[in-house]
């Protein structure tokens, strides 16, 4: 397996385990508003939400929400456990069940995962996508804002270049006026245009 290396000159990097990062939050460390989340051990630092963006996350929670409906929980900007290591925090995710069902641990998958993507494009499409492939998330779209079009992700399998040995092999670009569905529920659809600020 393939992991980012953040520093050749042979100093050793301190990995965070997601428990070890759980503690940092309780022990007031990190606060539950500190815009940070766990990939693969580093605690990555989110930038700020602009307007379009926090717009584009508050349209796809609603989406979601028309596409899913009941018997699932779209999850705006809230952990999974993807592994010992990581804990990201997508701006959207749906997962099987309600609310009530990740009293005591969150979600290890998701049917579903959608990023909002401005200045993070290109973290979103290499760390991120590699890192959600490689939990077996079999539908990953970005809403890639600067473009006004939709990235949708699938197939996850190995592939040996990407940051975390994993990535899609299926890449598909849909514009504004196109009709997309997710592969959890393809009777449900809903332009592109929706999702966009």
């Amino acid at each position: 397996m393939s992991t980012r290396v953040a520093n050749t000159s042979g100093v050793k990097v301190r990995r965070w385990t997601r428990e070890e990062y759980g503690r940092l939050a309780e022990v007031g460390v990190l606060h539950e508003d500190d815009p940070v989340e766990l990939i693969e051990g580093e605690i990555v630092e989110m930038a700020p939400q602009g307007l379009p963006h926090a717009t584009g996350i508050r349209l796809a929670e609603e989406a979601a929400r028309g596409l899913f409906g009941a018997g699932f929980d779209v999850r705006p900007q809230l952990p999974l456990a993807l592994g010992p290591l990581s804990e990201p925090e997508p701006d959207l995710a749906v997962v099987p069940g309600g609310p009530r069902d990740y009293v005591t641990s969150h979600p290890t998958t998701a049917l579903l995962v959608v990023e909002i993507a401005d200045t993070s494009l290109a973290y979103d499409r290499d760390t991120k996508g590699s890192l959600y492939a490689r939990a077996g998330i079999l539908d990953y779209w970005i809403v890639n804002l600067a473009r006004r079009r939709l990235e949708i992700y699938r197939d996850p399998g190995p592939m040996p270049d990407a940051p975390f040995g994993f990535g899609y092999r299926s890449r598909r670009i849909a514009l504004p006026d196109e009709v997309v569905g997710p592969l959890a529920r393809p009777e449900a659809s809903l332009t592109v245009s929706s999702l966009l600020p």
